[in-house]
């Protein structure tokens, strides 16, 4: 009998030892694992064919939370872009000793290796909310060999992966908007020719939001808060040439009705309507920095517009935005007339108002 006992207490002890080394082993998996993951994949970044996964460049520690990896920086902007209401989760990547040039007026000149990370998703945080927030989807434009590529990644059911797409895609869902109420959204990705639209400069790939003017505003990083110009200068990103007169943010009440409606102007039609821009040969330039009145719209006739004019004549008729195109063409939801002319299916009530408000001031 003892003999028997001996022998099973013998097992009992061999299979605890054996289970502790599985559980070592999974320990030191899980750590390595973790470890790799905490880095982003450079060589990734350079392959030319994408990978199917976004979690393969290894942007982010934690998929579904959004936390960045340890060399991935998170980032926002003073005015930013509207996409039927989506939020953004922006992040940037710069390579070890990389150095990204200010170029006065438009966006960085980034080193090859950057990729800079947009998350679009429907946070759903109001106070009356309650329903989850929801990841749509997450672009990213990544310079290699001198040139920007777009690619998209479309979040799965399971919130804890988003995956290639070539094609686009059209995302019936629901989020809760400003006023607390739950409202209806045909959310759509773009395929990887309608990026090129906005994301196009003198008939080349480039980013929109990531300028000096734009970017020059605080931002709580884990450590502190801090302005995000000072902190890319910190970290060797950018030299100190990057004073520079600054967007506000568009729905800053407090602003001037001018400097908010030029700066929601410039983030939403600025980077198609400027010299070089994919709507550069309508002449009407809607970047932050024009000054120039008849190519700001000013009693400007269309060109080329045909029923999207309304038979109105101008693009702006200052004192009169019932008169003028370029409210007309905002309020619309008719895939022909609006503008912008993709991105969005749903009317953007506030900044309506605010460029009315603006016309009507003028």
């Amino acid at each position: 009998m003892r003999n028997i006992q001996a022998k099973l207490t013998l097992y009992h002890q061999l299979h605890l030892v054996k289970n502790y080394k599985k559980i070592l082993l999974f320990c030191f998996l899980f750590i390595f694992s973790s470890e790799s993951n905490a880095y982003v994949q450079n060589e990734i970044l350079k392959l030319k064919k994408p990978p199917l996964k976004l979690s393969e460049y290894g942007f982010f520690k934690d998929m579904r939370s959004q936390l960045p990896s340890e060399d991935v920086l998170p980032y926002t902007l003073e005015s930013a872009l509207f996409s039927d209401y989506a939020d953004k989760l922006r992040f940037i990547y710069i390579p070890d000793k990389g150095f990204a040039k200010n170029v006065p007026g438009k966006v960085f000149d980034f080193p090859n290796g950057t990729a800079l990370i947009k998350t679009f998703a429907y946070l759903n945080n109001h106070i009356k909310s309650n329903i989850s927030s929801q990841l749509l989807e997450t672009r990213l434009l990544i310079k290699k060999d001198g040139e920007w590529s777009n690619i998209s990644y479309v979040w799965n059911e399971d919130q804890n992966e988003a995956f290639l797409s070539i094609a686009g895609k059209t995302i019936p869902t629901k989020f809760v908007n400003n006023d607390g109420e739950l409202q209806d959204v045909r959310y759509r990705v773009p395929n990887i020719n309608q990026c090129k639209e906005c994301h196009q400069a003198n008939k080349e790939i480039t980013p929109i939001g990531p300028k000096a003017r734009n970017l020059n505003t605080t931002y709580a990083y884990k450590e502190s808060s801090m302005n995000q110009l000072e902190k890319w200068h910190e970290l060797g990103w950018i030299g100190n040439d990057y004073q520079t007169i600054s967007m506000v943010d568009w729905a800053n009440q407090n602003a001037s009705l001018d400097d908010r409606a030029r700066s929601y102007l410039d983030i939403n039609c600025g980077h198609c309507h400027i010299e070089g821009g994919s709507a550069d040969t309508s002449g009407l330039y809607l970047n932050f920095n024009e000054d120039r009145k008849i190519n700001l719209g000013f009693y400007k006739k269309p060109v080329a517009t045909g029923r999207a004019s309304n038979n109105l004549k101008y693009s702006i008729v200052p004192g009169k935005p019932e008169e003028s195109i370029l409210l007309y063409r905002m309020q619309s939801l008719d895939p022909g007339i609006m503008m912008p002319e993709s991105g969005r299916a749903l009317q953007h009530s506030e900044a309506i108002e605010l460029i009315s408000k603006w016309i009507k001031n003028l």
